[in-house]
């Protein structure tokens, strides 16, 4: 299961828990409420996540495309000790 805090003024959200497929699109709604909201620039931090699935890590992969495609920038923090792929 998966948790987040969000920091609204500076858009930046805390996740902590198991980082699943599931878990990855409540990030993502969040991070487009973000950027919805006019932050061109979201930070996820993952520092309080413990694992993460392929499938989580996927929908994360996407969402930095999507981000990207929109002249957006989304950093992921703490992502080197889930796996060796970067996001």
């Amino acid at each position: 299961m998966l948790s987040e805090t969000v920091d609204l003024r500076f858009g930046v959200i805390r996740a902590r828990g198991h980082l699943t497929a599931q878990g990855a699109d409540l990030l993502r709604g969040t991070a487009d409420s973000l950027r919805g909201s006019g932050h061109s620039r979201v930070v996820l931090d993952l520092g309080g996540v413990r694992a993460a699935d392929a499938s989580g890590l996927d929908v994360l992969r996407a969402l930095r495309d999507d981000f990207a495609e929109d002249g957006g920038e989304l950093v992921v923090q703490h992502l080197a000790r889930l796996t060796a792929e970067p996001v």
